[in-house]
């Protein structure tokens, strides 16, 4: 097991690296992982589809899937409502998890995350003076604009945190990203109240996959898709720049190129999510640190793990949110607010020590 551990490092990082520089992995615990997390993903998948303020048997949604009978009210329902709401809650969760690894990985800042650093914010901005001025927008073009507003949130975030002469620190990151969240979500608010579309962007700021159809899974999907292949393309990439700057750069690796395409991977996975569920935070600040607890920070196996992890979080956590209260659901973002919050207090105590 050593020599084939020993091995993957070697793979991961080119041949000159010091021995103590070199990321340490768990091939093992990752392929375990995967092919264990794939088997929960589809029983909570089907568990997904079967419960609402309705339950439905497992067989008639095993029905439903392969032997789909028109006529059949519970199979309309399962096949237009339920299937939908699922699939995107595999495709947000995974978006959110590896966009949060990804930036934790370029900026080696531990609390990096798509809803601590504005990205979030920045996109429900954009959409409310979208819902504002051009309320019968396509869902395509929204997410575009999904895309330009995560931009512009996380542009404002480090801009604002880089003024110092100290530098971008883990906490003036988190600061400036907090100052930056709260001014766009105000302007976001105030945009509401005028224009009285604030039951339009009520569900943006809640989070949650109760307003799903097929429309949006449709037109998520190979946005998602595409930048979740691109995470992995660059994972060897991030796992030599997690060493460091001087280290990636001696290795002769570009790393501007490389951040540059981590960035719009970023963007395009949290401002595909935003659009689609809304603003539901910390799931990509903490899935990549159980991620790396469990398998090392070989961003190989980070980022397929986190993907997987996210997305059955995201599953579980829309299924606690119909038990809880099936009549008036609670929003997915506030039930991942309840673990994520003191998880993030306790990295701010911390301090991110011993967190690449």
């Amino acid at each position: 097991m050593m020599e084939a551990t020993s091995s993957s490092y070697a793979e991961t990082v080119p041949e000159g690296t010091p021995q103590e520089n070199k990321p340490k992995g768990r091939p093992l615990a990752a392929v375990t992982i995967l092919i264990g997390g794939a088997a929960l993903l589809v029983l909570a998948l089907l568990f997904s589809i079967s419960v609402g303020s309705i339950s439905i048997p497992l067989g008639t949604v095993w029905q439903a899937l392969f032997h789909f009978n028109p006529d059949n009210m519970d199979h309309q329902v399962i096949r237009e409502v339920r299937l939908p709401r699922a699939l995107a809650g595999v495709l947000v969760g995974a978006g959110l998890s590896v966009s949060g690894a990804v930036m934790q990985g370029m900026t080696r800042n531990p609390i990096a995350d798509p809803g601590l650093l504005g990205l979030n914010a920045g996109a429900g901005f954009v959409l409310a003076a979208v819902f504002a001025f051009y309320p019968n927008m396509s869902y395509t073009t929204l997410i575009l604009y999904s895309f330009l507003g995560a931009g512009i949130g996380a542009g404002l975030v480090f801009g604002i945190g880089s003024l110092s002469k100290a530098g971008l620190t883990p906490m003036r990151l988190a600061l400036s990203g907090a100052a930056v969240s709260a001014l766009l979500s105000a302007l976001a608010e105030g945009i509401a109240v005028y224009f009285k579309i604030g039951q339009d962007l009520a569900f943006w700021y809640a989070g949650g996959l109760s307003g799903i159809h097929w429309t949006q899974v449709n037109i998520m999907f190979p946005w998602v898709a595409a930048a979740l292949i691109g995470a992995l393309c660059l994972s060897r990439s991030i796992t030599v720049l997690s060493l460091g700057d001087e280290v990636s750069s001696g290795l002769g690796q570009r790393n501007g190129l490389i951040r540059l395409g981590g960035t719009l991977v970023v963007l395009v996975l949290a401002g595909a999510a935003v659009s689609a569920v809304g603003a539901i935070g910390f799931l990509g600040l903490l899935i990549p640190h159980i991620v790396r607890y469990l398998v090392g920070v070989d961003y190989r196996w980070v980022i397929p793990c986190s993907g997987m992890f996210g997305a059955l979080l995201i599953v579980v956590a829309d299924i606690g949110a119909r038990i809880i209260n099936p009549l008036q659901e609670v929003p997915v973002g506030g039930l991942i607010a309840i673990i994520g919050v003191p998880y993030f207090l306790y990295l701010v105590r911390k301090g991110g020590r011993g967190i690449r």
